[in-house]
C-alpha cells in the first residue's frame, strides 16, 4: 500500500505542477520559455527558503522531474558545492550538480534527430 501511495502523490504533485504551467500557457501571455524560466527559477528560490525539500521527500518525482525539480537540483549543487569549495562553489556547484542530465538531453536529442525527420507545419 506504501508504494501506492508514493506513486499517488508523484502523481498528483507532478500533475499539479503541469496544471499550472498549462494554465499560465492558456490565460497569460508568457511565451513557453518564460515559463520554462520562471519554473526553474522558482525551484531555485524554494530550495533556497527551504520549502522544496518537504515536496521532494512527499512527491519523489513528482516533484523532481517537472522544470522545478531542475531549478532544485541547481540549487543543491551550489549549496554543497559551497560548503566544500568555498565560494568558487557558487559558480561550479550548479554545473556539475547538472551535468549527468544536461549530458543527457543532448544525447537524446541528437540520437532522435537522426531517427526521426522533421517537417515543417503546414
Amino acid at each position: 500500500m506504501d508504494i501506492f501511495l508514493d506513486y499517488l502523490w508523484a502523481f498528483v504533485i507532478g500533475g499539479c505542477i503541469c496544471v499550472v504551467a498549462q494554465i499560465l500557457i492558456d490565460k497569460t501571455k508568457l511565451t513557453p520559455a518564460r515559463i520554462l524560466v520562471l519554473y526553474v527559477s522558482l525551484g531555485v528560490v524554494l530550495t533556497a527558503v527551504g520549502l522544496y525539500e518537504p515536496l521532494v521527500k512527499l512527491a519523489g518525482a513528482g516533484a523532481t522531474v517537472p522544470l522545478t525539480g531542475f531549478g532544485y537540483a541547481i540549487a543543491n549543487g551550489v549549496k554543497k558545492a559551497v560548503d566544500e569549495k568555498g565560494l568558487l562553489g557558487a559558480i561550479t556547484g550548479g554545473i556539475e550538480a547538472t551535468a549527468g542530465g544536461i549530458s543527457a538531453a543532448i544525447c537524446f536529442g541528437l540520437v532522435m534527430s537522426l531517427v526521426f525527420s522533421s517537417r515543417p507545419k503546414k
